[in-house]
């Protein structure tokens, strides 16, 4: 019954589902589409071969058992051709699983309510050995809540309990989506979230029943020529032979033999045409896999910014050095996770949603540390941790687009301009979230100081923004002066932004006239970062003739502007079509 099921969805697979809604652009101007399985899905998916028992059914926590007894290290960097260039096997394992769970690995629920999470290498070789285990169990990832919802009752009907407890892994599993999924479609086919819900649920479907075909491991003997599927070398290759040797003894359970053979096919892959085969960049990309750099930045920036609050708060000096020192090792994981990301890229890696935001934060980092040390003033340290801290969990803890590394839009190759025009925008984006922190503790100061009693000498919110300065202990700190000195924070980083924003929109018309051969063209990017840069020249126009609450309105208007940058930054990338559909 299984491998009927397993049969059945391999056919579910093929059959064509609803198109993908996309923004309208210009020919060469989207990035490339993903493509999460090769396109010989039909013919060439068995890369451990099909002969012999098949493997025997396990339970989870037999599966956990067989995973701890394996080891996979030889494999990790071992080149593989996908998605439309070359990367190592480590790499696709975590992106196939991230797209089928939503998650970095697989978690499998044991009967004790405990999840085992399991290596994404071993996963996706499971995945191609040995699919059927994975036909009940919950591996495709259903964001869409009413989607979930409504194949849980489906599936459970009457067990809330069992229905709430599927809800809690937020997946799915392939029989749900088989079963249930046409029955669905057509009750809510006018509901757009349940139709891009279920097209990505058949995307994943489709992953689990051809993923087998991405294993490209032969390389080619020149880098124009295509890379070929591990099942295409003759049967007596010392390369395949030993794929269907791990084949067998993985459907055996011999962890032994899975180890030997994993060695032996690393060993003949590496040794097929090695001339083609990215050898420095494989060791840095599975690097760049292992350090999470920018997950462990968001954490040092988030411990930064806690020092440095709690330091205003007490004003002791020690936690201010000691959030600053975190402040140093965040960037310094930033810095690395930004620079191995490029390197395995082979291009300057800011040319996606998720690769733009971390180059925004780190740029917003680094120009907020050099302020603080050129001011001696730890706001600018503590509004630069909050930036890299916000930008970078934003980026890695939800489905930004561009998370993966792949191929860059055909439009971004036109000109050399654009990484002078993207990285000084960014830079001004980062700026201006400088200054909305800036501008913030300006709002507290100046709102609850007058909270403060009429005995206080100096209230509290006064000597915490006196801290942030770092203001002599000495020196008599009045609300009026607090407030000054903070106004000419805000006006440090906002002028700063001003003038970077508006060089990045000249820019951008100088490259839009090399790439499409006109200036301006009103597109809604365009359109959108030249209102934001309005908002900043009112700023400096209010300062040159307002006499009275110069600091209160121009930390408003740079409220006002922060909330105007983030439409700018991601809601005209991810709503609104236009030439920069590949931002």
């Amino acid at each position: 019954m299984t491998r009927l099921v397993v049969f059945v969805l391999v056919l579910a697979a093929l059959l064509p589902g609803p198109a993908a809604r996309a923004q309208t652009a210009p020919a060469g101007n989207a990035h490339p589409e993903t493509q999460q399985v090769a396109d010989d899905s039909g013919r060439l998916d068995k890369p451990f071969g099909s002969s012999g028992a098949p493997a025997a059914a396990a339970t989870p926590a037999e599966k956990l058992a067989f995973e701890r007894a394996v080891d996979l290290t030889p494999l990790r960097d071992v080149a593989v051709f996908h998605n439309g260039r070359v990367k190592i096997l480590d790499t696709l394992a975590r992106e196939t699983v991230f797209d089928l769970t939503g998650r970095s690995r697989y978690a499998d629920p044991l009967p004790d309510g405990v999840q085992a999470r399991h290596d994404p290498l071993f996963t996706l070789i499971d995945l191609a050995v040995s699919p059927d285990h994975y036909v009940d169990r919950p591996v495709i990832h259903v964001n869409y809540l009413p989607l979930r919802r409504a194949m849980l009752e489906a599936a459970f009907p009457g067990e809330r309990d069992e229905q709430e407890r599927w809800m809690r892994l937020t997946r799915v599993s392939p029989r749900m989506l088989l079963v249930f999924g046409d029955e669905i479609r057509d009750k809510h086919m006018s509901e757009a979230g349940f139709r891009d819900g279920l097209d990505r649920a058949d995307r994943a479907m489709r992953l689990i029943a051809f993923g087998g075909s991405n294993f490209l491991l032969v390389a080619p003997e020149s880098r124009d020529l295509p890379w070929r599927h591990v099942s295409e070398l003759p049967a007596e290759h010392p390369a395949r032979a030993a794929a269907t040797r791990l084949g067998e003894a993985w459907r055996a359970a011999d962890a032994q033999g899975v180890n030997a053979a994993a060695a032996d096919l690393a060993r003949e892959a590496a040794a097929i045409n090695p001339g083609t085969h990215p050898e420095s960049r494989r060791t840095l990309e599975l690097a760049y896999n292992r350090m999470n750099a920018f997950e462990w930045g968001y954490w040092a920036y988030a411990l930064s910014l806690v020092a440095l609050l709690i330091a205003f708060g007490t004003g002791r000096r020690w936690l201010a050095w000691t959030g600053s020192a975190l402040l140093v090792g965040a960037m310094g994981l930033h810095a690395t996770g930004f620079v191995l990301r490029c390197i395995v890229a082979e291009r300057f890696a800011i040319q996606n949603q998720f690769e733009s935001m971390t180059g925004l934060s780190l740029f917003a980092a680094v120009v907020g540390a050099a302020i603080m040390l050129a001011r001696r003033q730890w706001l600018f340290g503590a509004a630069a941790a909050a930036t890299g801290f916000l930008v970078l969990i934003t980026a890695t803890q939800t489905d930004m687009p561009g998370r993966h590394i792949g191929r860059e839009a055909a439009i971004l190759n036109t000109s050399v301009l654009l990484k002078y025009h993207v990285t000084t925008v960014l830079v001004s984006y980062g700026l201006i979230t400088l200054g909305f922190v800036c501008s913030v503790f300006y709002l507290c100061t100046h709102y609850l100081g007058r909270l403060r009693t009429p005995a206080a000498e100096t209230g509290d919110a006064e000597a915490v923004a006196a801290a942030a300065l770092n203001a002599p202990d000495d020196t008599p700190f009045g609300r009026a002066r607090v407030l000054a000195d903070l106004d000419t924070a805000q006006m440090t980083v906002l002028q700063l932004a001003f003038w970077t924003l508006g060089v990045g929109i000249l820019l951008g018309a100088w490259w839009a006239d090399h790439s499409w051969g006109r200036w301006w063209a009103f597109d809604p990017k365009e359109t959108w970062a030249l209102l934001t840069w309005i908002i900043y020249l009112i700023v400096i126009h209010l300062r040159l003739t307002t006499g009275r609450n110069r600091g209160l309105v121009t930390a408003w208007l740079s409220v006002v502007g922060f909330f105007v940058m983030l439409w700018t930054y991601f809601g005209v990338n991810l709503l609104l079509p236009g030439l920069h559909a590949y931002a």
